[in-house]
This record gives C-alpha cells, sequence and structure tokens, in this order.
C-alpha cells in the first residue's frame, strides 16, 4: 500500500486485532478498536481487562487490521505502547474519535452519545502502540513477500 492509502485504510472502522503478552510469555489476542493518528495506533480500555494488565507488566504488543472491503489489505504493526492515564492525560477527546470511527452514524447522535457517556463511568485509559515495525499489504498487487517490498520502496515517498 502507498501512505496515502494506508491512511484511508486505517481511518475505516475495521476491527483490530491486538496481541499481547502473558506472563508466562504465550500470546493473548484481542479484538479492539484504535484510532490511527499518522504516526501511532491508539487503544483504549480498561484497568480490569486481561489485555489492558498483561500492557502495563509487558508494553510488549502487536496490532494486525485485515480488511476485504472496500479493498483487500492488512496491516500489521508491531512495537511498544505507552500508557496514557487520568488525570495526567485527558483521554477523553481521543476515546471520542473512537466512538466516532465505530458508533456515530449520519442519521443520528443518540447511541454514540449514549455509549460514550458510558465509557466515561468505566475505569478507562488508553495505550498508543507506536510502530518498530510496520507492514502494509494492499491484496490487489500482491505478488508475494519480495514483490510487495518492491512495490512499498517503490511507493514510499509519495506524499
Amino acid at each position: 500500500m502507498n501512505a496515502a492509502d494506508v491512511e484511508t485504510f486505517l481511518a475505516q472502522p475495521h476491527v483490530g486485532v491486538l496481541a499481547t503478552l502473558r506472563r508466562n510469555g504465550l500470546p493473548y489476542t484481542v479484538p479492539v478498536w484504535f484510532h490511527w493518528d499518522g504516526h501511532a495506533a491508539w487503544i483504549t480500555g480498561t484497568y480490569e481487562r486481561v489485555w489492558c494488565k498483561q500492557l502495563m507488566a509487558d508494553p510488549r504488543a502487536s496490532l494486525c487490521v485485515e480488511a476485504m472491503s472496500p479493498a483487500a489489505g492488512h496491516v500489521g504493526i508491531d512495537g511498544s505502547v505507552t500508557v496514557h492515564e487520568l488525570p495526567e492525560f485527558d483521554i477523553w477527546p481521543i476515546s471520542s474519535l473512537l466512538v466516532d470511527k465505530y458508533v456515530r452514524t449520519p442519521s443520528g447522535d443518540t447511541a454514540a452519545n449514549a455509549f460514550f457517556a458510558n465509557m466515561q463511568t468505566e475505569h478507562r485509559l488508553l495505550f498508543r502502540l507506536e510502530p518498530d515495525v510496520f507492514r502494509a499489504i494492499d491484496m490487489r498487487v500482491y505478488r508475494g513477500k519480495r514483490a510487495d517490498r518492491d512495490f512499498q520502496e517503490r511507493n514510499r515517498n509519495e506524499p
């Protein structure tokens, strides 16, 4: 995928699969909503969730986003998270972007507003996953690993 395709792909409400590490080193996966800010993926959770506790203990994570529509593609992000918590960091503007992306519809705001109000009653925090490794594969042009690397290299400097 070129840079514009990646941004378009990650702006769509695809569900990601987040992989964290258990204490014994085995991976743990969970579906998540995410917001891509052009540099990192933001993910919200609650202190009580297993995967959030795992990230607090070991910040290494991987996010996989895959979709077949409107175009078949895959984005993989491997890296480490930084934790952002209230009151030092206002988590609600980014959390609101997640609601806009996944819940809000053009026909009305009632459900989205109720969802966001409920989120604000939970013991929430944000994780920012910054890529150490970033993979973006456009299945429309995919011809194997080497060809994908060549395609990405040719499109790396596109605006």
